[in-house]
C-alpha cells in the first residue's frame, strides 16, 4: 500500500502576499489531515520571492496545534546554517508538546543564495558542507539523548527531555546523501522534484549500505514528487505551466511571487530558457487522477517505496487543494 503525504514550500501567488501564503499553508494541512495523507513536511527557503516558509520549526508548532493526527516536520531544516544544539532543542520543545507526531528532516542544501547562507551564518563566511555529518551525529545525539561518553559535550543536555523522539530522516538529491542516512541509520527521502538522475540507483545504495540504529532497524525510503492532478490531462498541463518560469526567475535572482498560468504561457522563451523549462518539466507529473497514478505507482515499483511526498506549485490555491483531492481518492486514502 502506497502512503501519500505533504511537503510545502508555501508559494506566494503573483498578486498575494507572503501572508496568504502562509494562512493557506495552515489551511492546506488541515486538508491534508481530512483526506488521509500521513505526514505534513514544511520547506526552508529564505530571501526568495516565491516561497514564504522560512522557518519550518515555527510552522510546525502551528501546523501540531490545529490538527491532530497527521505527522509534522521538517522538509527539511537546513542544518549547516545552525547549531545542532539549538535544533535538537528545537524539536525537543516539539516532541514534548506533541509526542509521537514530529519528524526531523535535514537537508545539506543552503535553501538560499551565497549571499544570504553568509547572513544566516556570518560565522562561517558563506555556507559549508564540510562540517555537516558531525553536526548530523551531534544532533541525533542530543535529540535522542544518545551522545557518546568521550563526546566534549556530553554533560549537556537538548531540554526537554523526553521519552520519545522525533522521527528523524536525511533528505537529499544524491548518493552523498544517501550514504550519511544509511551511515547514521536514518530513513531516507529523494527529492525527485529536484532531480531524478540516478535516482533509482541512489536508493538502491541507501537499502543495500544501511546499518541499523536504535531507532531505526531497517532502511526506510521514500520519493518528493512534483505532482499536479486535475480532472483532464489539458487541465493540469495548465496549471503546471507556472512552474518553469518561477524557477526560471529564481535562477537569475528575480523577484516575484508564482506567475499565473496565462503569464508563463505567453512568456517568450529563449531557446536556452526553454531547454531549462523542458528540464523542469521532465520532472514534473501531471495528468488527470489514474495518468498520475499509473506514474507514481511505476515510480514506487522502480524505486522500492512505499511513500510519495507530494510537492506542487500553482497560481490557484483552490487547483492545489482539488490535485490533493484527487490524489486521495485515486489511491484510496482513509478520509477522517
Amino acid at each position: 500500500m502506497i502512503r501519500l503525504s505533504v511537503l510545502d514550500q508555501s508559494p506566494i501567488r503573483s498578486g498575494g502576499t507572503a501572508a496568504d501564503a502562509i494562512s493557506e499553508t495552515v489551511q492546506l494541512a488541515q486538508t491534508a489531515e481530512r483526506l488521509g495523507y500521513h505526514r505534513y513536511w514544511l520547506a526552508e527557503h529564505h530571501s526568495h520571492g516565491a516561497f514564504a516558509g522560512t522557518s519550518p520549526e515555527v510552522l510546525i508548532g502551528q501546523i501540531a496545534a490545529t490538527t491532530e493526527t497527521i505527522r509534522v516536520g521538517s522538509g527539511g531544516v537546513m542544518l549547516s546554517h545552525y547549531s545542532a544544539l539549538k535544533v535538537a532543542e528545537s524539536f525537543r520543545v516539539l516532541e514534548t508538546l506533541y509526542p509521537g507526531r514530529i519528524d526531523l528532516g535535514l537537508g545539506r542544501a543552503p535553501g538560499a543564495d551565497r549571499l544570504t547562507s553568509a547572513a544566516l551564518a556570518p560565522e562561517q563566511s558563506g555556507f559549508r558542507y564540510d562540517d555537516f555529518p558531525q553536526k548530523v551525529s551531534d544532533l541525533r545525539g542530543w535529540v535522542e539523548g544518545s551522545l557518546p561518553e568521550d563526546h566534549p559535550f556530553v554533560r549537556i543536555s537538548a531540554m526537554p527531555t523526553g521519552d520519545t523522539a522525533p522521527e528523524m530522516w536525511l533528505l537529499g538529491t544524491s548518493d552523498q546523501s544517501a550514504i550519511l542516512a544509511a551511515h547514521f541509520g536514518c530513513a531516507f527521502s529523494f527529492a525527485h522534484f529536484i532531480n531524478t538522475y540516478g535516482s533509482v540507483q541512489v536508493m538502491e545504495m541507501y537499502r543495500k549500505d544501511f546499518r541499523p540504529s536504535a531507532k531505526c532497524k531497517d532502511p526506510v525510503g521514500s520519493l518528493a514528487v512534483f505532482v499536479i492532478c486535475a480532472p483532464t490531462e489539458d487541465e493540469a498541463l495548465y496549471h503546471a505551466a507556472s512552474r518553469p518560469l518561477v524557477m526560471l526567475r529564481s535562477r537569475r535572482g528575480e523577484g516575484g511571487g508564482v506567475p499565473t498560468p496565462e503569464e508563463a504561457l505567453a512568456y517568450p522563451w529563449t531557446n536556452m530558457e526553454r531547454a531549462f523549462a523542458e528540464d523542469i518539466d521532465s520532472r514534473t507529473i501531471a495528468g488527470d487522477p489514474e495518468q498520475v497514478k499509473n506514474r507514481l505507482e511505476t515510480l514506487a515499483s522502480d524505486h522500492k517505496v512505499e511513500e510519495f511526498v507530494i510537492v506542487n506549485v500553482m497560481h490557484s490555491f483552490e487547483a492545489r487543494v482539488k490535485s490533493y483531492e484527487l490524489l486521495a481518492e485515486v489511491f484510496e486514502l482513509k478520509f477522517l
